[in-house]
């Protein structure tokens, strides 16, 4: 940070000065400042705080600047009001670590337990009516389905042989009669009897004999 010289220094507890040089002036670099009671301090750049109205902020008050100068011996007391004050500035630092530390265990117990509730909710059913209504009419072809109101129409096609019986005259016989004689010639067995008579006696002749139908 470049400071400008003769710019107003403002401490704490009423605490004022100018800088007085902004060259390096002492070991560091401290920047050189010239305080309301005429002594003089050296300040690192990184003390000195720029103030929004101008100037910069001494973050030292009359106190701390006191107590370097009281260790000052006794000899060096009748120096001038001029004299050059070194003030340290000290910063704490802080380092931070981590470890893991066991500061208690849990044991956890699960339990599941049952309850019955009773649920009434609105449910929505459909039921349908099927009624079968005989048709029996000849058609030219398919049917679509169709709506009468709500009730859905679906027709049901089935084919039908048809079978047609007609009485044809196919033809005549025409028959006629007539009588005509003819000879066939046959064997014929007839039978016929004979009787012979004898007559046994000395009154009968002798060779007398005779026959005919019985």
């Amino acid at each position: 940070m470049d400071v400008i010289e003769s710019a107003e220094v403002i401490g704490r507890d009423g605490l004022r000065g100018v800088v007085e040089s902004a060259s390096p002036g002492g070991p560091g670099g401290e920047i050189r400042v010239r305080l309301s009671d005429g002594r003089q301090v050296l300040v690192p750049p990184g003390v000195l705080e720029p103030r929004p109205g101008g100037g910069y902020f001494l973050p030292l008050g009359a106190a701390e600047l006191g107590r370097e100068t009281q260790s000052t011996p006794p000899a060096d007391a009748a120096r001038s009001a001029h004299e050059t004050v070194t003030i340290p500035v000290i910063a704490e630092e802080l380092d931070v670590t981590k470890r893991t530390v066991e500061t208690g265990r849990v044991r956890i117990t699960k339990r599941v337990r049952e309850r019955e509730e009773t649920v009434s909710e609105p449910l929505l059913r459909e039921q349908v009516r099927v009624e079968r209504v005989p048709v029996n009419r000849v058609v030219d072809g398919p049917v679509a389905v169709r709506y009468e109101g709500d009730t859905m129409i679906v027709p049901l096609m089935e084919e039908v042989l048809v079978v047609e019986k007609r009485l044809v005259l196919k033809e005549e016989l025409r028959i006629r009669k007539h009588s005509f004689e003819v000879r066939e010639p046959q064997q014929v067995v007839l039978r016929s009897e004979e009787a012979t008579v004898e007559r046994i006696g000395s009154d009968a002749p002798k060779g007398e004999s005779g026959s005919g139908a019985p």
